[in-house]
């Protein structure tokens, strides 16, 4: 008996003596943390291919798995963003990219949600890379507006913070966006974007009316290839060109989900919610148009973002698919982190990740 009496006072004591040091003890480990943190880019640790992490899963509802929408594409060593929705370049980060090395932002078209991250992305690209020249900014005419305004809001900043870092950190030159604007190609036509280093890019319209214009991006790389909607509904020129693709990322909007909302809408007299809800489905895809355009595209795996309405609740994502499933069942709803990559010259196609 005494000697666990001896063995719990010696116990106690070394939890006392853990506990006294613990800011001692929490100061070495983060500064080990920050150590290997600092610098640190998931792209080194990947091998060659073609890659894609959602950055931003959601619309313009917030949700506590959902983003803005933003996807992430490595082509080899190279990062590139689809839309930059908010909070897009925090998740960026919190993944292991780094968006002091990003090469180039693609915008599908200039809804709010899928463009008010871009200042935030363009800051932190500029102050954290080494890059001599601003962030080029691909879109459709209309592009060089968006750049325009979000250049001359920032401004100041520019100004701010030349001061104060000088040209290491934020040489006046890098600042800001840069325009690259495309004329959206005729339906049935693709239009090549950009190419460099094995990486051809190239748009192709989609149907967002009233929004115009408004795109889709089809990435190859050695050998392999995705397809990136945009917001769009359901589109023949879509599965034209996802035909044989390796992963299809296509927009949904639950009509069911959104009926339910809209219900509660004309139940509680919002006519505001009432107008949005009954509005919003005629420009969008379902979750089951997705899936008849992959299946009949014949693609390797669907992925679903831009999720609306978010998904919040238990047994929420099987109301969300309402029968997509069953027509086809190669597919991952997607939430902020998700994340795939395509090897090289094969056609293996891995989830990676399947969440932050």
């Amino acid at each position: 008996m005494k000697k666990r009496f001896i063995v719990l006072g010696v116990f106690a004591l070394v939890i006392i003596g853990l506990y006294s040091q613990r800011a001692n003890i929490a100061a070495t480990l983060l500064q080990r943390g920050l150590e290997a943190q600092m610098g640190a880019n998931i792209v080194d640790d990947l091998e060659d291919g073609l890659h894609l992490a959602l950055c931003g899963a959601g619309g313009p509802m917030p949700a506590p798995k959902a983003s803005g929408p933003c996807v992430a594409v490595v082509a080899g060593t190279k990062l590139f963003i689809v839309d930059a929705g908010t909070d897009g370049v925090r998740n960026l980060l919190r993944m292991g990219y780094q968006p002091g090395t990003l090469q180039g932002v693609f915008l599908t078209h200039f809804h709010s949600d899928h463009i008010d991250g871009l200042g935030e992305v363009a800051t932190i690209r500029w102050a954290g890379g080494e890059f001599l020249e601003p962030l080029p900014v691909y879109g459709p005419t209309g592009v060089e507006q968006i750049v325009a305004g979000f250049n001359t809001a920032y401004a100041q900043d520019f100004t701010y913070r030349h001061a104060h870092h000088g040209d290491l950190v934020a040489p006046m030159s890098a600042a800001g966006l840069k325009a690259m604007p495309f004329t959206t190609p005729p339906v049935d036509t693709l239009a090549v974007v950009y190419e460099a280093d094995g990486l051809k890019v190239e748009a192709l319209a989609v149907n967002h009316l009233p929004v115009e214009p408004a795109v889709g991006y089809r990435f190859t790389y050695k050998g392999r290839s995705l397809l990136i909607t945009g917001d769009t509904t359901k589109d023949a020129n879509i599965q034209k060109f996802s035909e044989g693709i390796d992963l299809l990322v296509h927009e949904a909007l639950a009509p069911n989900l959104v009926a339910m909302m809209h219900e509660a809408a004309k139940a509680r007299d919002n006519a505001l919610m009432t107008k949005i809800t009954y509005d919003i489905p005629d420009y969008h895809a379902s979750p089951v148009d997705a899936a008849e355009t992959a299946r009949d595209a014949g693609v390797g795996h669907l992925l679903y973002y831009h999720i609306v309405p978010p998904l919040v609740l238990p047994g929420q994502q099987l109301l969300f698919l309402d029968g997509a499933e069953k027509i086809f069942p190669d597919y991952t709803i997607g939430e902020d982190g998700v994340s795939f990559t395509l090897p090289a010259n094969s056609d293996e196609i891995h989830l990676t990740r399947s969440g932050l």
